[in-house]
């Protein structure tokens, strides 16, 4: 029998409907720099990250790239099938190594019809990254680097379920839309407060407490932005009022 998933998304299920959604599924090795959608080409599995977390990138004509969302054991790669969409919207590259449910798209599109409970979580949570991509965009425009850099690395940690991230200053320049000079300035100011410890390659929280009250108020919020979109609704929200 089929183990309950890791994925909290598919956790929140009712079991009987874990089990039947897991039975469908391929359990996948989710290698680093792996890429597994490319922007434009269709979409022909759903992947639901149970370790480790997956980049979605936006390309631009210049070769300039920015990190618009990282989903780990949170959510799920392919939520716009969903939608009725049929294309990925943006490249996606595994930057956490771990592993995954992987789904075919007819099969999930052929739960999601059989299973109310699973198509109104993919929904909220549809719901739930549309406002954590606002927020970020706010926070790319207005927060310090320091700031955005302890919320990464928070976020990273969260969905990789590790507080060891396969993170370059070259690459967290690249995702956040800064100069290298930016990341490692910053990366220095938190070694120095002993918040996290980094060599070539390789970055460690050593304090999250701490890294907490150096990121920007976007961390909480986007967290706060998922419990609330992911809660069931209650039984007298679907009622008829007077």
């Amino acid at each position: 029998m089929p183990q309950s998933p890791q994925n909290r998304l598919l956790a929140a299920l009712p079991r009987a409907g874990q089990r039947a959604f897991v039975a469908d599924c391929d359990h996948i090795v989710l290698t680093l720099d792996a890429i597994l959608a490319q922007t434009g080409e269709t979409i022909r599995h759903v992947h639901f990250p149970t370790s480790g977390f997956i980049s979605l990138i936006v390309s631009l004509d210049n070769g300039a790239q920015l990190e618009v969302e990282i989903i780990g054991n949170e959510g799920m790669l392919g939520s716009s099938i969903g939608l009725g969409m049929n294309t990925s919207g943006q490249k996606a590259i595994v930057q956490g190594q771990g592993t995954a449910l992987r789904m075919g798209v007819a099969a999930f599109r052929r739960h999601c019809r059989q299973n109310p409970q699973l198509r109104g979580k993919v929904e909220r949570y549809i719901q739930a990254s549309k406002n954590q991509l606002a927020q970020m965009s706010a926070c790319t425009r207005y927060h310090h680097v320091e700031e955005r850099l302890a919320r990464r690395l928070l976020m990273g940690r969260d969905r990789a379920g590790t507080n060891q991230l396969h993170l370059t200053h070259e690459f967290l320049a690249s995702m956040l839309g800064v100069r290298r000079v930016g990341i490692t300035q910053a990366a220095r100011t938190l070694q120095a407060r002993g918040l996290i410890r980094y060599t070539r390659g390789a970055i460690t929280i050593v304090d999250g407490a701490g890294l907490r009250t150096r990121s920007c108020e976007c961390y909480q919020v986007a967290n706060r932005m998922y419990q609330q979109a992911m809660k069931s609704p209650r039984r007298s929200d679907n009622r008829a009022t007077g």
